[in-house]
C-alpha cells in the first residue's frame, strides 16, 4: 500500500466510527482547505480506501443496486425479524393497512398469523399468500404487471386500483435513506407505486435495518418528512438517529 500521512490515517480512523464523513467537517477538524481534503479523499478513493459521494466520502457504497428477492432473505435476517416484530406494536385491530413489498413485510406477515381483525392490502403476492394462513384478515392483492425479482406488483394497473383505498397506516420497506435525497428504491415503477401508498395513508411506518442508512436508491420515494416511524436496529448511528428527529420521524430501535 502507498504510503499514508498522519491525516489520511485519521480520516480513515473517523470513517470507520461514523460510517461516513463530511468534507466540511474535515476542514475544520484539520484546519485546511476543502480542496486539500478533497484531493486527501480522491487519494484514499484510488487505493479502495474509501469511496467518494457528493460532500463527503463513505465506507461502503452508498447506492442501492437491485437484488433478487431470493438474495436479500440471506441479508441481515435477525435485524428484519426484530424490526418485524417491533412493528405489530403499531397494529391495531380493524386497522386498514397496507404492507408494500420487501422481505422484511414478508417477516411480518409471518407474525400476524394469530391478529385480526384486520384489513391487509398489499403489492406483494408472498405476503398475501402468508397472511391467506388466518381467516380474520380481509386481504386485497394489488393486480397488474408483476416483477418477478421482487414478487411483486407494480404499474399503471395497480396504481389505478391503489387510489380507491384510504388506509390507516403503510409499512413500507426501502433501499435506501439519506439526509438529503430521502427515501428510495432501486427500481423506478416501485418507487412511483410506493409514492401513491404514501399519498393514500394516513401514517408512514419504515422498516429498514441500518445498512440502508445514509445509502440511495435509483428511484425518489418521498422525502424524509413524509415519513412517521422509522423502525430499525441498534447499529443506528447516534448522528443519524438525532438527524431523522430534528424532521420529525419518531425512530424505534430493535
Amino acid at each position: 500500500m502507498e504510503k499514508l500521512i498522519a491525516r489520511h490515517n485519521d480520516i480513515l480512523k473517523e470513517l470507520d466510527e461514523k460510517d461516513y464523513v463530511l468534507v466540511q467537517d474535515l476542514c475544520e477538524r484539520f484546519n485546511v482547505s476543502s480542496v486539500t481534503i478533497r484531493k486527501d479523499l480522491n487519494y484514499l478513493e484510488s487505493l479502495g480506501l474509501l469511496f467518494r459521494n457528493h460532500g463527503g466520502a463513505s465506507k461502503h457504497v452508498r447506492y442501492a443496486y437491485e437484488k433478487n428477492v431470493r438474495e436479500k432473505e440471506n441479508i441481515n435476517v435477525e435485524a428484519k425479524q426484530n424490526i418485524a416484530k417491533a412493528a405489530l406494536s403499531l397494529i391495531q385491530e380493524n386497522d386498514c393497512i397496507i404492507l408494500a413489498s420487501g422481505t422484511t413485510m414478508h417477516y411480518l406477515a409471518r407474525m400476524l398469523v394469530n391478529f385480526g381483525p384486520l384489513t391487509v392490502l398489499t403489492s406483494s403476492l408472498r405476503v398475501a399468500i402468508e397472511l391467506c394462513n388466518n381467516p380474520n384478515i380481509n386481504i386485497i392483492q394489488l393486480g397488474g404487471e408483476v416483477r418477478k425479482s421482487s414478487t411483486s406488483i407494480v404499474g399503471s394497473i395497480s396504481e389505478g386500483i391503489l387510489k380507491q383505498f384510504s388506509c390507516n397506516k403503510l409499512f413500507l420497506g426501502v433501499d435506501g435513506i439519506d439526509m438529503e435525497f430521502g427515501i428510495s428504491t432501486s427500481n423506478a415503477a416501485e418507487a412511483h407505486l410506493n409514492q401513491l401508498m404514501i399519498e393514500c395513508s394516513d401514517k408512514v411506518v419504515i422498516l429498514a435495518d441500518s445498512s440502508k442508512l445514509n445509502v440511495k436508491g435509483f428511484g425518489k420515494i418521498a422525502d424524509l418528512d413524509k415519513i412517521d416511524y422509522l423502525i430499525t436496529d441498534n447499529e443506528i448511528l447516534d448522528e443519524d438517529k438525532a438527524k431523522l428527529e430534528e424532521v420529525g420521524v419518531s425512530v424505534i430501535v430493535k
